[in-house]
This record gives C-alpha cells, structure tokens and sequence, in this order.
C-alpha cells in the first residue's frame, strides 16, 4: 500500500450507508454563513453513484415548488455530517437521467422490497402450541 492510498483510507468515514440509485436519502450537510455553521437537510432520490474510494459521489434530485433541484454530495466529505436511507428504490438502470424529464406520478419510483444484505426471511418464527382447552370446549 502507497502512501497516497494510505492517507485516503484514513480520512474515509468508517460507517456509511449502501447508496444505490433510486434510494430515498436525507443528507445532512454542513452550512457555514459568516462565522456561524447550521445543519442543512437536503431529502431527495438518488440519480447515480460514481467514483470510488475516497472521491465517491452522489447526486440527489428533489423537486421543490415545481422546479428540480439537484446538488451532487461527496460520501466521504467532512461537510456531510449524515446520511439517512429513507427508502430503498426498484429501478433497473444504475442513472436515472430520465427522471428531468418526468412530473408527479410518473415520477415515482417502486421501494424494493428486501432489504440489502439481509436474508429472505430474516424473522425468527416461534414454535406455537395448539390449545387443547379451546377443542375441548367446543365438543
């Protein structure tokens, strides 16, 4: 390992979400006016995932009073402060470019049902006893 991989394994954030395209998010970043820094929220679907590594990114779209927004996040950028996964979505394309072009309903995108990396099945089922009092008192 170079140095150079070494110093961007240091500054990569240890938890982050699996991002896909057409997941719901809510990125949390940081803001700074003047001399005072706020948290800003910023909700929207995710378009693509490019990059690797230390230089990964993200845009999200929103659409905010009739008019598309779009702001691209580095995941690994010391200005994020968090990134929530509201939703997973089901798409089959890995840009969704074609969500500009579309309003309202046809702007929606299905939620995947299975979450990621966990199994099919993943409630324990108990072991259930039939009642013998309830047979009983219906002969």
């Amino acid at each position: 390992m170079n140095v150079i991989q070494q110093l961007e394994k240091e500054q990569q954030k240890k938890k982050v979400p699996a991002l896909r395209a057409g997941d719901t998010v809510k990125v949390h970043a940081k803001v700074v006016e003047g001399t005072r820094e706020r948290i800003q929220v910023f909700e929207g679907t995710v378009i693509r995932v490019t990059g690797g590594g230390l230089r990964q990114n993200f845009p999200v779209r929103r659409v905010t009073h009739g008019v598309g927004v779009e702001r691209t996040f580095l995941i690994h950028s010391p200005r994020i402060d968090k990134i929530d996964v509201l939703r997973h979505g089901d798409v089959r394309q890995g840009r969704l470019y074609y969500l500009r072009g579309k309003v309202g309903k046809g702007a929606r995108i299905r939620e995947r049902r299975g979450a990621i990396g966990a199994p099919a099945a993943a409630a324990p089922v108990e072991d259930v006893e039939p009642e013998e009092n309830g047979a009983e008192a219906e002969e």
